[in-house]
């Protein structure tokens, strides 16, 4: 994790580092190809014929905004975006779905996914190196063989300028995989904390097989953020946090609302398991006498939210969690994201925050957990970021965007509680 110097209170005129702890980029199909094995290229020809993707935005006009990096660039420019954090968008090779909401792979089918998990990595490596300065590149994983992924990890992460680390996907259940807290993934976890990397769980990931009834895209929608949760508690009560004492956790795109109430349960179950009685102490009192801190301390020590496209009313809950730990995002090229108002979106968020804040808030934080060069950032953000007077003016709901669907700017949006 880089440090930066402190600087100076940041004045009115001052313009902000503003770096989105959530973006979305990928190939499209035709672009994988060249970063597979030949040993690939019949199989992938084929399949990339028969595929038909699902998904609406990759088949606008606008679908560009994955893979063209200047135009991509021009668009962050005009946004005020500096930089940001990478996760996949497209539907990698031998895929079905996108690789945030996909199934784990069948032994069957492990080869020829992990082949095509490999090529969106190195794909990503060339995208983040044509802005070096400006994109973390996450890596891609599965968690089916340790050796493949530890071997994925240490190949690619000298390769990107800014390694965002790894995304890592909680297990789906009845996946026949491991559970997150198993001692089999230390050596995951083990290369994540020997070279920095923080670990990475977006939210999407986790899900089961819901079938193709009618209700099943309503239950998923549903149930998503729930899912994605679930690697929190399987890293603190299973002890990898304590096997692991330098790991950083990044939650992404989970929203902040859930996490003071779902700390405060977390506190409750150690509590109980700690002081139940002699019930709770016969069942779960190892796994409590193994854990050296509360629920709420490894959150301070080990976690940090991107939160993306913030609402009003979730932003009040951000001094409490720490706006150390809380990383704004743009969730770019999203129709939910905050493109291309993005300045407005930072208004509704932090206008009542104090300035330091508003610019910890807003990038910094993000910068120094990601391992972002502040000091390279600087003439970026001089030259397209929104000035800390712009962000700090508040936005009435009656001059929301009305050409925008991003959750930021939904007044009546209920908060959620998981």
């Amino acid at each position: 994790m880089t440090t930066t110097a402190p600087r100076s209170a940041p004045s009115p005129d001052d313009r902000l580092l503003v770096v989105s702890a959530d973006g979305h980029a990928g190939a499209e199909i035709g672009g994988y190809r060249p970063y597979l094995a030949d040993r690939w290229h019949g199989e992938f020809d084929a399949w990339a014929a028969a595929y038909e993707n699902p998904y609406a935005d990759l088949l606008q006009a606008t679908a560009y905004r994955n893979w063209d990096s200047d135009r991509r660039l021009a668009e962050q420019d005009a946004d005020g975006v500096a930089a940001e954090v990478l996760y996949p968008n497209t539907v990698p090779p031998f895929f079905e779905a996108g690789n945030l909401v996909a199934l784990p792979p069948t032994p069957a089918d492990y080869d020829r996914r992990w082949a095509g998990l490999q090529a969106h990595n190195r794909w990503l490596v060339d995208f983040c190196a044509q802005a070096p300065d400006r994109r973390a590149g996450l890596i891609q994983v599965f968690l089916n063989d340790v050796d493949d992924a530890v071997a994925e990890i240490r190949a690619l992460a000298p390769q990107f300028r800014v390694c965002g680390g790894v995304m890592v996907p909680s297990v789906s259940p009845n996946a026949g995989l491991r559970e997150l807290w198993d001692p089999a993934y230390d050596p995951i976890w083990d290369a994540c904390e020997e070279l920095d990397l923080p670990v990475n769980v977006h939210g999407g990931s986790g899900l089961p097989d819901y079938g193709d009834l009618p209700a099943a895209r309503a239950m998923m929608l549903i149930e998503l953020p729930w899912f994605a949760h679930r690697p929190l508690w399987h890293l603190m009560f299973g002890g990898v946090f304590d096997r692991h004492p330098g790991l950083r956790v990044a939650l992404t795109e989970q929203g902040v609302a859930w996490m003071r109430r779902g700390l405060e349960t977390l506190d409750w179950f150690h509590g109980r398991m700690t002081t139940g009685g002699a019930a709770e102490a016969l069942f779960f009192g190892a796994v409590a006498d193994s854990m050296s801190l509360t629920p709420s301390e490894y959150f301070a020590k080990h976690v940090w939210l991107g939160a993306s496209f913030l609402r009003r009313s979730e932003a009040a809950m951000v001094p409490e969690l720490g706006v150390d730990r809380v990383m704004w995002g743009h969730d770019y090229p999203h129709s939910e994201g905050t493109f291309p108002h993005s300045t407005e979106a930072l208004r509704v968020a932090f206008a009542d925050f104090a300035p330091a804040d508003v610019a910890r808030l807003a990038g910094l934080t993000a910068a120094e957990f990601y391992g972002f060069d502040v000091e390279a950032l600087r003439p970026v953000a001089d030259r397209i970021g929104p000035t800390l007077a712009e962000v700090t003016t508040p936005l009435a709901v009656a001059d929301y965007p009305v050409d925008t669907t991003c959750n930021a700017f939904e007044p009546d949006y209920p908060e959620r509680s998981w």
